[in-house]
């Protein structure tokens, strides 16, 4: 996305989100899902996922106009829909791998 810098000043999250810094500070308290890492003097280093987390917040209340509390509910939602689609992924892999044990042992 940006350079793949493993961390983002909150000034550089700022400039990729085109938000302000009270506005990232404020979303931190709301959305749990907005943990950036702070430094032992307490600067705030985001990062890639933080930064995706936060647009899709940033397009939840912008664009589509939802509440706070309807945009956490639609992470949530979203969060849940992809752990269950990875635990449909795994499982379709793991018959794969049998069905090709199988083939090998006969």
């Amino acid at each position: 996305m940006h350079n793949n810098k493993i961390y983002y000043k909150i000034s550089e999250v700022c400039s990729i989100t085109d938000l302000k810094p009270s506005v990232l500070r404020f979303w931190e308290k709301e959305f749990k899902e907005i943990r950036p890492f702070k430094t032992t003097s307490k600067r705030r280093l985001y990062t890639q996922k933080n930064i995706e987390t936060i647009n899709k917040i940033k397009d939840l209340l912008y664009n589509k106009r939802m509440t706070i509390e309807g945009a956490k509910k639609a992470l949530k939602d979203s969060s849940i829909a992809t752990e269950t689609q990875s635990k449909i992924n795994i499982n379709q892999i793991k018959e794969e791998l049998s069905n090709i044990l199988k083939i090998l042992r006969n």
